[in-house]
């Protein structure tokens, strides 16, 4: 079984290993071939000064400089028992380049300086120039060929540190854009949950007052907190769909679009019903927004007409939304009980949620939200929102929020 697998999938190591026992083999091959009168003839020394120079390659990558020395001293003696000088030099030239393309610049001049004497030691015999030229260049172009292997295995590295850093990366993004989604959803179901069951509840209190006295306004208020509350779950499956990565079609499933500012009179309607009067203003050349700011926008006023809902008592309110050059301004006021006077939800005494997630919302879109109780009496809220200007080819239809 270790014998299969090391068949299939074989290592540098075995590699080095077969390179080494094929080099000798030609290193004894050429040694017995070629033998020129005047040089000892090829016999079992020369044989084992070949296995010298070619084995210690099959632990070039482990030990490159040890590996270096050993077949220049291999070779060096093979020159020196009066051999005839062959191919067995390309042992020293190989492990020279595994010297250049594993080791650092320092010991690639020791080693190439190391070569070019072995191979001008083994040239010194044959006549001509061609043996000092063949000296330097040959281990001067393979360190070459080496040092160029090495950076390219150092870009690589550097390479696949840097693709693993850039994952690493991605992934934390991707779980900080879940976690930022999962505050976004938990403040669209904090609104939903908070203006639709604060309407059921008081329309659910109406309707027992005076269950009694006036069926029929009681049955009214039944209608109302009945039909609130299923605009309540309708925005709930809305946003679980949202959280399932599911994208619901609105005439299938009837979850419909996120609100936006064209449901302003709806959402004011709701409110009258629940006992609070609701005046809307809108200045300025109504323009569609982006959808998330259309949706920003509407609910700060339906957090703010859930508050007066909520603490404000016996109050009128007014919605005000201007429309100016390059900003949205929303303002709601109300003549009910000013701020100290109202009673904050228990464990929210000193900054309430509500506002908190006011003012994020806005932050998101570089808005500001500015809220507190006016001099005459009452509460206000202001949301300055500001948006891109309108296209001069038309107005840009916002997107639909999934």
């Amino acid at each position: 079984m270790i014998l299969r697998r090391a068949l299939r999938r074989p290592g540098p190591r075995a590699g080095d290993t077969v390179l080494a026992i094929c080099l000798v083999l030609g290193f004894v091959a050429a040694g017995e071939t070629w033998d020129p009168p005047g040089w000892r003839p090829f016999d079992t020394l020369a044989i084992l000064l070949s296995a010298v120079a070619g084995l210690p390659l099959a632990l070039r990558r482990r030990y490159p400089r040890t590996t270096l020395l050993v077949s220049c001293a291999g070779y060096a003696g093979y020159v020196a028992a009066g051999y005839v000088p062959s191919i067995t030099v390309w042992a020293s030239l190989l492990a020279v380049y595994t010297v250049a393309a594993t080791r650092p610049p320092r010991d690639l001049v020791v080693g190439m300086a190391l070569t070019m004497a072995v191979i001008l030691y083994g040239g010194a015999s044959l006549p001509g120039p061609l043996a000092v030229i063949e000296a330097l260049l040959v281990p001067a172009c393979v360190c070459a060929v080496g040092t160029n292997a090495r950076r390219l295995s150092e870009r690589n590295v550097q390479l696949a540190d840097l693709t693993a850093r850039l994952r690493v990366e991605q992934e934390y993004r991707a779980r900080q854009a879940v976690a930022e989604e999962r505050v976004r959803i938990a403040r669209e179901l904090h609104d939903v949950v908070a203006h639709h069951m604060s309407v059921v509840s008081v329309q659910a209190g109406l309707a027992r007052y005076t269950l009694a006295s006036d069926p029929q306004t009681a049955r009214g208020a039944l209608d109302t907190a009945l039909a609130t509350s299923g605009e309540a779950l309708t925005e709930m499956r809305r946003l679980l769909a949202v959280l399932r990565m599911a994208r619901p079609d609105p005439g299938e499933h009837g979850y419909g679009t996120a609100p936006g500012l064209s449901r302003l009179e709806e959402l004011a309607g709701r409110v009258r019903s629940a006992g609070v009067p609701v005046e809307v203003t809108v200045t300025g050349t109504p323009r569609p927004l982006p959808s998330g700011h259309d949706q920003c926008a509407f609910r700060v006023i339906q957090e703010a007409l859930t508050n007066v809902l909520r603490h404000a008592g016996p109050a009128r309110a007014s919605v005000t939304v201007a429309y100016e050059a390059e900003r949205v301004v929303v303002h709601v006021v109300d003549d009910g009980r000013g701020a100290g006077e109202r009673p904050a939800p228990h464990g929210m005494e000193e900054v309430p949620h509500g506002l908190l997630g006011m003012r994020e919302r806005a932050s998101i879109y570089d808005g500001q939200v500015i809220a507190g109780p006016r001099p005459e009496g009452g509460f206000e809220v202001v949301l300055t929102l500001p948006v891109p200007p309108a296209s001069p080819d038309g107005p840009v239809t916002p997107a639909a929020t999934p």
